[in-house]
């Protein structure tokens, strides 16, 4: 049986527009942001550099994993909102909220963090940036023009998407070549002029400082699964676009390895830990010009706006699957007239994006570290749904079919449960990964406001193929009887 949906909010629905280059791009992008930039200094520092490397190493090969299960469901469901599709198939209603809940959490908390680098970014290319005080977050003194900067590129990163995901997506092509060329010069200049005594210590800190870069992987590679979110709108045989979702994690995983040894290769480990930003300063060093730095940093910058662009997709098209099923309110379901967009989710989102830049530099942290943990658990409840999937509807027609006929698919199912649950401890209490006080309150306020939402939700709607008509039914005979 194909997937079907209750369609009552976007009349003719999305329009199918990009194909399988459009397809890895989103990933590709979505995954590769502005974390490269900012985070690798801390990596080295933590870890040492082959440390870094097998800790990338590590959570891209768990990434491929999950990657495979999302490709399968993907292919099988090609709809809009992902997660929230297979696991109400599979699940029941409840947990395809918290399901979806956790991913649109995730990929809010990174388009704010992407609202906040950019004139972290800026910044560092025009120092006298800063004027007119605000208020003081964690010390760090917000001032007015710093924040009107990301402020203002939610405005124009939300109205891109707005008028449609074409346009959205075209842009990511090219500043995947641009990056592409980026990273050719940061090998040539590592071969060429950085130093292998740089790379020392190749490790620190043991298994604390492989933690420590491991617990970062779901914000790293966050992102493939917004092919699964958009997949409505991809003219593409469903078999080709599961397998796109495994491209575009091992791609991810090339750049992020060839990031830290390049660095790593460029300027000694005291003089990173001191860098303004790491790997800008170690560019700049390889080819002993403040101007290359200046150009790894446009690179940067174009990869916040287009995985910010990316993840905006992404969220804005589960609260569209959330409030098209009557588990958000119903405003979140509207579709624009003209564009196929999901207008009103797309403008919930820019307004938090809009007001990240305001609270400050020490909010890139938070949220890094907040976004996380719900990220896994949205993963960890996909590779159970897929375990359940395969078991109870063995003739469900799966295009991209994993591990071959017979329970190869259902091995790699259950060791993206074990691996996603291996990361899910990571960030336990105690654990040398933890998390601070803020990203915590950060992560419980989220999930005080989604338990609000899902006790709202009818019981007793069992998973199936048409799980989202019954809820939508029970909701509006709720709602009437009102």
């Amino acid at each position: 049986m194909t997937h079907e949906r209750h369609l009552p909010e976007h009349g003719a629905g999305f329009k199918k527009v990009l194909g399988r280059l459009d397809a890895i791009a989103l990933g590709v992008r979505a995954m590769i942001g502005f974390g490269w930039v900012v985070l690798t200094g801390g990596w080295l520092n933590d870890a040492g550099t082959m440390g870094a490397v097998l800790a990338i190493v590590a959570g891209g090969a768990i990434m491929a994993v999950v990657g495979l299960v999302y490709g399968e469901l993907v292919a099988a469901m090609p709809a809009a909102g992902g997660e929230h599709n297979y696991l109400l198939r599979g699940m029941g209603a409840r947990w395809a909220f918290i399901g979806s809940w956790a991913i649109t959490v995730g990929y809010i908390t990174i388009v704010a963090f992407e609202a906040v680098a950019v004139p972290r970014t800026v910044e560092y290319i025009f120092p006298n940036l800063s004027h007119v005080p605000l208020w003081t977050i964690a010390g760090f003194e917000v001032n007015l023009t710093w924040a009107l900067v990301g402020a203002l590129s939610a405005v124009v990163i939300t109205w891109i998407n707005l008028r449609g995901v074409k346009q959205a997506s075209t842009a990511q092509v090219f500043v995947i070549i641009f990056l592409a060329i980026v990273g050719l010069m940061m090998v040539f200049g590592a071969f060429t002029r950085g130093s292998e005594q740089n790379m020392e210590p190749f490790f620190h800190n043991g298994v604390s400082g492989f933690s420590l870069v491991l617990v970062v992987v779901p914000f790293l590679f966050v992102g493939f699964d917004v092919i699964p979110q958009v997949s409505e709108e991809m003219h593409l045989p469903p078999k080709k676009l599961g397998g796109t979702i495994v491209t575009s994690v091992l791609i991810a995983t090339a750049w992020y390895v060839m990031v830290i040894l390049t660095t790593s290769s460029a300027m000694s480990a005291h003089d990173l830990a001191n860098a303004d930003i790491a790997v800008a300063d170690a560019f700049g060093n390889l080819f002993t010009s403040g101007a290359m730095a200046n150009v790894l940093l446009a690179g940067g910058l174009a990869g916040i706006l287009t995985s910010w662009n990316s993840l905006l997709m992404g969220a804005s098209r589960l609260l569209w699957a959330l409030g098209n099923s009557r588990m958000l309110p119903r405003w979140f379901a509207k579709l624009h007239p003209k564009y196929g967009t999901p207008s009103n989710a797309l403008l919930f989102v820019g307004a938090l994006s809009f007001i990240a830049p305001f609270f400050g530099t020490e909010m890139l942290g938070w949220l890094v570290d907040s976004g996380s943990p719900s990220i896994v658990v949205a993963y960890l409840l996909v590779s159970i749904v897929f375990v359940i999937l395969r078991r109870r509807e063995p003739e469900m027609e799966r295009p991209y079919r994993i591990g071959g006929k017979h329970h190869g698919g259902v091995v790699i199912g259950v060791l993206s449960v074990v691996l996603c649950l291996g990361l899910a401890v990571l960030y336990l209490p105690g654990m040398p990964a933890g998390l601070g006080t803020a990203p915590y309150v950060i992560f419980a306020l989220w999930w005080v406001l989604g338990l609000i939402f899902m006790l709202r939700i009818p019981r007793g709607i069992a998973p199936g193929a048409d799980a989202e008509e019954r809820l939508v039914a029970a909701s509006e005979s709720r709602t009437r009887s009102r």
